[in-house]
């Protein structure tokens, strides 16, 4: 059987096609900008790390954090918050009676500014 195809048919998934694995998903300018920065404070983190390794300590969260704790908890706050003006979006441009949706990049804003907060409050 030649590379690529399917026992099945003889065809081989689109993936394997030479399409690209990531069609299904919908890359914004805004999901490309959020996954861009996951990588960015990763690597951040990570060097951050190695020069100045960190002490827990106690913040306003209801437990003693590191650094990448705070990182964890702040990028699923960021999601979390983003899924839910996703979610509301459509209610939002009928309660303000918008003409449109409210732009993604709002809530991206915001999930940052949480981020931020929790990164340096936490």
């Amino acid at each position: 059987m030649p590379l690529g195809a399917s026992p099945v048919g003889g065809k081989a998934p689109q993936a394997l096609q030479g399409g690209f694995m990531f069609d299904w998903m919908a890359w914004t300018a805004p999901v490309a900008g959020f996954f861009a920065g996951v990588v960015l404070m990763l690597m951040v983190m990570t060097v951050w790390e190695i020069r100045s390794p960190t002490m827990e300590r106690k913040g306003w969260l209801p437990l003693r954090t590191t650094r990448g704790d705070r990182l964890f908890i702040g990028l699923l706050c960021a999601a979390y918050l983003n899924l839910a003006f996703v979610g509301v979006s459509e209610k939002l441009m009928l309660w303000l009676e918008l003409s449109q949706e409210p732009s993604v990049w709002i809530s991206f804003g915001a999930s940052m500014l949480l981020l931020a907060l929790i990164m340096r409050k936490g």
